[in-house]
């Protein structure tokens, strides 16, 4: 800036005079700060009052004394920064007047005058984004270099966060020009920086979306391409990953003439070594700190923990070998109630020094019908160690890899409680050096390679007497040592048994120990093998049996007749026939005595070999026997009842819940749609454990029923495999009862449940048999609906005229009905129809129509699927950007109502109007997501789908390799399934091959 010749001082530019100078006044305390942005339009606001920035050449200025925070700029360096080697005549005039204009925007003792130049001062912490975003990007490098991957991610996505558009958009000037250039690059840097991380941490497949846009925004750098190889290879994606460095290399030959940088070489090479080392992230190489996600899982160890001291040493050598590098297996087994749990836990707690990272722990619920899905424990455990729902993947094997990798580097113990067999536990092991897994079960696991096995047997009559005292009390236990002695030897030294007998005594201080033994005599001549197996443990449940009340035990027996993982407030109360504030005080009682569980506020549940007893009473002491079948179809009712309720506050107008059986349950009321879609979301487990229990007990319409009223679970992604199991289950058993109505609508649950899986074909043949079916039932529901489903699945099939047929016969049966929500469910779908045969016009009109019943009803989520309908409409007849706004509100709602189904279709359909608007790069990284969310449900067809028009975009960013694994892939996916898209892939694939 030396250079630059020295402008003579003129006066201020005719239109814009400087104002009369006027006496600087402090800004008062209570003023609002001043915010300016760079990193993005340079912008200020004092407080969420925004100021006006003026002339491109006045924001040029502020831009210019900004990035220089807080340092002098003389006016011959502004000057040169704003016009570089050719400033007009009048350019100090020209500064001195933005320089004028700014100080009275910005107020007082802000921009001020100095040796000649021009400052920005008096600024506070976080007054500038770009200031911000650097010290943002410093706490993050300070946390990951400290191991903390979790913590550093989020600063840097804070950081990234703070641009709003291109940086200095609209500044002219070489030195804004410059600048913009270096932060963009920083701006990539921290990107990539950030991507990585990502990729340590497991989020692969959502990494890959993100990868795609930024590879097509910036072809020639080769880390993203470098990250995007080894996401997509990471996620199984591995000709796709080849395919990215072959178009790297082309690309590169062709704009620069060069060959892909070594690192870029290594990883292909390793890719098609598939080198174990790319298979997971990398060993931190230091000993990382505590994580800020530290799951502290243990329950409760028991205050009166006795004896065991043999076992307590055993285990805790073992744990600590995990010190040494090893990953530790311990797994203890013995009969129900012989002190696993307690013992476990207490060693747990014990080696908690030695496990800093977190302790996990779950009830496999082994010893019970319905043990823990290892799949759906992952989930959990990854929520708990600080993964996102959204980067938890759905199937087991990637939930284990995915656990494995959070894993690595921590030192993390694992508590498998109740485990079923080896086979349920082996995906929940760490495998990770430094951590511990401790198992209890009631089978011996000889097949669990590398475990010590530790046998627990009952206690010893010491240790058993010294825990009976600890509980009793010594000073009562002292005077009649024998009968104490007596109490623990009818317990059979079970740890549990003899837990329930010493605080039933002490809770009793009328009592003395000799009655106590005296009725534990009789029991045990009632048990006369109470030292055996699982009748020492029933035997163990009879003590605290028999010191409940009328209501207690009655209670009791009734709730442990439900399946189901554990039981609400309300379904209890409906079990139990009484008000919800009397049911909650009398199930606390329960909870005191041991012999229920509260699983979470409001909450119950049993352990499963209470449950077992439970039901035991119920089959000897309910009388009359009609009672537990009246229990249990309250139970069904209130399912059924409020699920009804669920399905008609999502579908206001929707007749389906007139034709449902007729409940004596009110059911629960809702606030609004999505407290209904919580309760039905909440309640998912145990709704399908009733049906599944009801199937076999008689109650076959209403079970039946209550799966239509919830089909929502077939399209939620979580539940939607139980919910068709449960499907065919009632399929099959109305039909071996030779129910024709149960049989029509078991097959219509099915046929949504196969339209939502992708299988078109099962769906075909349940529909067509339910149409058999129907013709003497007169059953409005069932001629409404299973026309509908027919023309669906019409319509996926590629038979549009027959589809369209179905669709009208639908409609006239829906009107007949009176059932508006329906009509307009099957004149969207008549939309589908015409659109695939060309007729556009007319699909825009259905689907309009469809909306607006929709809309009139108040009916947001089927709106969104009317929405959904009208985008692809539009987009057919070319009204893209109306298209792609239909698309987003639809998507809006569907991400709201948790319906991973249609928010993934919704983001393809998205993907497909980008494409055809000429943005392949949105187009890609849309498809990816799109990926992303439809993993595990929806078929393979969709995911076929998704990846032809994925493969198109990439095509159109110049991925062409990429593009041709994506074909192949889809091509493979229509092959198998005969479908007609096949010749329509093969035809991409072939000027390929040709070239």
């Amino acid at each position: 800036m030396d250079g630059v010749p020295r402008v003579p001082e003129a006066p201020d530019v005719p239109d814009a005079p400087e104002a009369p100078r006027v006496p600087e006044q402090r800004r008062r305390p209570d003023s609002p700060p001043l915010h300016f942005g760079v990193l993005g339009p340079v912008r200020a606001r004092r407080g969420d009052e925004p100021l006006a920035t003026g002339s491109p050449q006045q924001r040029a200025l502020l831009a210019a004394l900004l990035l220089r925070e807080g340092r002098t700029a003389t006016a011959a360096e502004l000057i040169d920064a704003m016009w570089g080697e050719e400033p007009p005549s009048q350019a100090l005039a020209a500064v001195r007047t933005y320089a004028s204009r700014l100080r009275k925007t910005l107020g007082p003792g802000v921009l001020v005058t100095e040796s000649g130049g021009y400052a920005v001062r008096g600024l506070g912490a976080g007054s500038l984004d770009l200031t911000e975003a650097q010290d943002l990007a410093a706490e993050a490098e300070k946390a990951r270099g400290a191991g903390d991957l979790c913590h550093a991610r989020d600063l840097l996505g804070r950081a990234l966060a703070r641009w709003d558009g291109e940086t200095l958009a609209g500044v002219p000037g070489p030195y804004a020009q410059t600048q913009r250039v270096r932060l963009e690059e920083w701006r990539l840097q921290l990107l990539e920086t950030r991507l990585d991380m990502d990729l340590e941490q497991g989020c692969h497949a959502e990494a890959v979306s993100e990868l795609t846009a930024l590879t097509a925004a910036h072809p020639l750098r080769e880390r993203l391409r470098e990250l995007l190889m080894l996401a997509l290879y990471r996620s199984g994606r591995q000709a796709e990953a080849l395919a990215v460095y072959a178009d790297t290399r082309r690309l590169l030959a062709e704009e620069l003439g060069v060959d892909p940088r070594p690192g870029l070489r290594d990883l292909q090479q390793r890719i098609l070594q598939a080198d174990p080392g790319l298979a997971e992230p990398p060993a931190p190489e230091a000993e990382p700190p505590a994580t800020p996600v530290r799951p502290a899982q243990l329950p409760a160890s028991v205050p009166d923990f006795t004896g065991r001291a043999s076992f307590v040493a055993e285990l805790s050598d073992i744990l600590a070998s995990a010190e040494g590098g090893v990953m530790a297996v311990s797994a203890v087994a013995g009969i129900g109630g012989v002190g696993k749990t307690t013992l476990a836990v207490h060693v747990a707690h014990g080696a908690r020094p030695a496990f800093p990272d977190g302790q996990l722990y779950v009830d496999l619920q082994g010893a019970g019908p319905r043990a823990a899905e290892p799949v759906t424990v992952l989930g959990a455990f990854l929520r708990a160690l600080g993964t996102a729902d959204s980067a938890i993947p759905d199937s087991l094997e990637e939930r284990a890899a995915l656990y494995r990798s959070v894993l690595s580097g921590r030192r993390v113990l694992v508590l498998l409680d109740n485990a079923r067999d080896a086979a349920q536990i082996r995906p929940l092991l760490p495998g990770t050096e430094g951590c511990a897994a401790l198992v209890t079960s009631r089978v011996r696991m000889v097949d669990l390679a590398g475990a010590h096995l530790v046998d627990l047997d009952v206690m010893s009559p010491d240790e058993a007497l010294a825990l009976f005292t600890k509980i009793v009390g010594e000073e009562r236990v002292a005077s009649e040592r024998k009968a104490a002695l007596d109490v623990v030897a009818a317990c059979g030294f079970l740890p549990l048994a003899i837990r329930i007998a010493a605080s039933r005594l002490a809770t009793r201080r009328t009592w003395t120990v000799s009655v106590l033994a005296a009725k534990l005599a009789d029991e045990r001549r009632r048990l006369d093998e109470l030292q055996a197996g699982d009748l020492a443990v029933k035997a163990t449940f009879e003590l605290g049996y028999g010191a409940l009340d009328a209501a207690q035990s009655r209670a009791f027996r009734l709730l442990g007749l439900a399946d189901g993982p554990d039981i609400s407030l309300s379904a209890a109360a409906a079990v139990l026939d009484m008000p919800a504030d009397d049911t909650e005080d009398l199930l606390e009682s329960l909870v005191d005595t041991s012999l229920l569980e509260s699983a979470a506020p409001g909450r119950y549940r049993f352990h499963d070999l209470v449950r077992l007893y439970a039901r035991a009473c119920a089959e000897r002491d309910e009388q009359p026997p009609a009672e537990r079948d009246a229990a249990m179809s309250r139970l069904l009712d209130f399912y059924l009842a409020t699920a009804a309720r669920v399905y008609a506050t999502e579908r206001p107008g929707d007749r389906l819940v007139d034709h449902l059986a007729a409940t004596a349950h009110p059911g629960l009321e809702f606030a609004d749609r999505h407290a209904a879609q919580d309760w039905l979301y909440a309640e998912a487990n145990c709704l399908l454990a009733c049906v599944h229990q009801a199937l076999g007990d008689g109650r076959l319409r209403k079970a039946v029923d209550l799966l239509w009223a919830a089909k929502d679970l077939a399209e939620s992604g979580t539940n939607s495999r139980d919910y068709g199991t449960n499907a065919a289950l009632a399929r099959d058993a109305a039909t071996a009862a030779g129910d024709t109505r149960a049989e029509a609508r078991a097959r219509t649950t099915l046929t949504e449940a196969h339209l939502a899986a992708g299988r078109f074909d099962q769906a075909a043949e349940e529909a067509e048999k339910a149409t058999a079916l129907i013709h003497d039932l007169h059953d409005p529901a069932l001629d409404c609906w299973v026309p509908n489903h027919r023309g669906v699945i019409a319509v996926y099939r590629n038979r549009h005229s027959e589809g369209a047929a179905y669709l009208q016969e639908a409609i006239t049966n829906f009107r007949a009905d009176q059932n508006l929500a329906g009509e307009a469910s099957a004149l969207c779908n008549l939309s589908r129809s015409h659109l695939a045969m060309g007729r556009t016009d007319s699909a825009v009109t259905l689907a309009r129509q469809g909306i607006g019943i929709y809309d009139r009803l108040g009916h947001t989520l089927r709106g969104a699927n009317g929405r959904y309908a009208l985008g692809l409409a539009l987009a057919q007849a070319g009204d893209l950007d109306q298209a792609a706004d239909r698309l987003a509100e639809a998507l809006e709602v569907f991400r709201d109502s948790r319906q991973r189904l249609w928010e993934g279709m919704a983001i393809f359909r998205i993907a497909e109007v980008r494409l055809a608007a000429g943005n392949p790069a949105s187009a890609a990284a849309l498809a990816e997501q799109s990926l992303a969310v439809l993993r595990g449900i929806g078929g393979e067809w969709r995911r076929g789908n998704v990846l032809t028009v994925l493969g198109r975009a990439l095509d159109g960013i110049g991925q062409s390799g990429r593009a041709q694994a994506c074909w192949r892939e889809a091509l493979s996916i229509y092959e198998e399934l005969g479908s007609p898209e096949t010749a329509e892939v093969r035809a991409l694939l072939v000027p390929v091959a040709a070239a």
